[in-house]
C-alpha cells in the first residue's frame, strides 16, 4: 500500500508542472486582457467604455465554475454551429487545456482590468501632459512614463488576483484535465486515502503561491527603489 501511495504522490507531483502551465498561460491572457479592458474604460469614448464596463461586470457576477462549463460546453457548440451555417464540415473540439487557459484568462482579466486601470489612474496626470508637452507621442509615454509607474501601483492587486488564478487551476479538473487536483481525486478513488493526497496537492498549491509571494516581492522592491530614495 506504502509503494501505491508514493507511486500516486509522484504522479501528482508531475501534473502539478500542468497545473503551472495552465496559471501561466492563463496570467498571460489575463494580463493583455486587463491592459486591453483599462485601456477601453479610461479611453473617454462611451462605446469602448460600455464594452469595457460589461465585461467587467459581467464576469464578476458569474461563478468561474459556470463560466468554464460554458466555455469548454457552449463554446464547442457555438463553433461548430457558425461552421455549419458557413458550410462547412469541418468540427472543432476544444481541448481541456486550451478551455482552461482561456476561461481562467478570461475570468482574470475582468480583475486585471480593475487593478490596471486604478493603477493608471494613480498616477499624476501631470507627468504625461508634460510627456507631451515634450514631444513624446502617447505610445512612447505609456512604455516609459506610465507603465512602469503603473507596474509598482498595480503590484499589490496584481499579487493578490494571481495567487487567486493559481487556486482556481483547480477547476480545470472538472473538464477532464489531469492536473494535480484531478490526479488527487483519481488517486483518493483508487487508494481511499484522500487525506494523504489532498494534504498533498494543498502543500503543492501553498508551495507555489509562497515562491511567487517571494518573486512578486522581489519586483516590488526593484520598483520600489526609487520612491524609496526620494522618501529619505
Amino acid at each position: 500500500m506504502t509503494s501505491n501511495i508514493q507511486s500516486y504522490l509522484l504522479v501528482i507531483l508531475h501534473g502539478s508542472l500542468l497545473t503551472v502551465g495552465v496559471s501561466l498561460g492563463a496570467l498571460l491572457v489575463a494580463i493583455l486582457l486587463g491592459l486591453l479592458g483599462a485601456a477601453a474604460k479610461l479611453s473617454g469614448r462611451p462605446v469602448l467604455v460600455a464594452l469595457g464596463t460589461f465585461y467587467t461586470t459581467i464576469i464578476r457576477g458569474i461563478p468561474d465554475l459556470v463560466l468554464m462549463l460554458l466555455v469548454f460546453y457552449g463554446g464547442t457548440i457555438g463553433i461548430n454551429t457558425l461552421l455549419e451555417k458557413m458550410g462547412s464540415e469541418a468540427t472543432i473540439d476544444i481541448e481541456p487545456f486550451a478551455a482552461g487557459v482561456i476561461t481562467i484568462g478570461f475570468i482574470y482579466g475582468a480583475y486585471m482590468t480593475e487593478t490596471f486601470r486604478g493603477a493608471i489612474l494613480s498616477i499624476p496626470k501631470g507627468q504625461m501632459e508634460a510627456a507631451w508637452a515634450f514631444g513624446m507621442g502617447r505610445t512612447q509615454t505609456f512604455v516609459r512614463i506610465t507603465l512602469p509607474q503603473m507596474v509598482r501601483y498595480a503590484l499589490p492587486g496584481f499579487t493578490n488576483n494571481w495567487l487567486v488564478l493559481i487556486k482556481a487551476t483547480a477547476l480545470v479538473s472538472l473538464i477532464g484535465l489531469q492536473e494535480m487536483t484531478y490526479l488527487a481525486k483519481q488517486a483518493s478513488a483508487a487508494t481511499r486515502s484522500p487525506f494523504v493526497f489532498f494534504l498533498f496537492t494543498g502543500a503543492l498549491f501553498l508551495i507555489y503561491s509562497s515562491v511567487s509571494l517571494y518573486a512578486l516581492k522581489k519586483v516590488n522592491a526593484r520598483y520600489s527603489l526609487g520612491t524609496k530614495r526620494g522618501q529619505l
